[in-house]
């Protein structure tokens, strides 16, 4: 028979929390974070920046505002707390609040990449909206005529709406193949905005940039 493990914590004498079975890692982490706010301590801010990050990439979008809120209050100078925090706020969805911590981002750091990137992200929060909603039209005229270029592009940006990165990336790619020059360039353009808002080291943006590269200079 297996015992329920109990974890304790004391401060000044008396049980500051507790917990009862096994938690995953990142709600120790949290557990940890609590206790170190009551000593009147706090976590190293790349321990704290890493946990938000994975709290942001497991879909944890409420535990990640509230981590890169945290060590923005730790590093008010901190370019990615920033960025994570308001791309938390905009997966829950709240994107007025968004604009509003954009507008509050430090000046010296309006033109950071991380900081361009967000903004990025907004706007093509917008632009999906729109098109999301023509999302089976759009598929249905790329189907009837691959020469359609605005349809494929609007179809891009409806379907990085829908969360499918891949996709929206392989549309613009089929552009550029097609007609690099299509309309001043603009599926290049708005996959280079795709990266800025998905981030440079996200594996789709990499994985496009490489094919974007052996469009481009083949």
């Amino acid at each position: 028979m297996q015992s329920v493990p109990t974890v304790a914590a004391f401060w000044q004498g008396q049980i500051a929390d507790l917990f009862q079975g096994a938690l995953p890692e990142s709600e120790v982490r949290r557990f940890a974070e609590a206790l170190l706010k009551l000593a009147g301590g706090a976590m190293p801010s790349a321990d704290l920046l890493a946990e938000a990050k994975a709290a942001l990439e497991q879909g944890d979008a409420q535990g990640a505002e509230e981590l890169f809120t945290g060590l923005i209050e730790q590093e008010p100078e901190n370019p990615e707390a920033w960025g994570g925090m308001i791309r938390a706020l905009i997966a829950l969805g709240r994107e007025a609040e968004a604009k509003r911590a954009v507008d509050k981002v430090p000046a010296k750091l309006v033109d950071h990449a991380e900081i361009a990137g967000v903004r990025s992200a907004l706007a093509l929060v917008e632009e999906g909206r729109k098109a999301k909603s023509q999302l089976q039209q759009l598929q249905a005229r790329v189907a009837a005529d691959k020469g359609d270029f605005q349809a494929r592009y609007d179809l891009a940006t409806a379907l990085n709406a829908t969360g499918e990165r891949e996709a929206a990336a392989e549309a613009l790619l089929e552009i550029v193949r097609r007609d690099r020059a299509w309309n001043d360039d603009a599926a290049r353009l708005q996959l280079l905005k795709f990266f800025a808002a998905w981030g440079f080291d996200d594996p789709v943006t990499i994985a496009a940039r490489r094919k974007l590269s052996a469009v481009l200079f083949s």
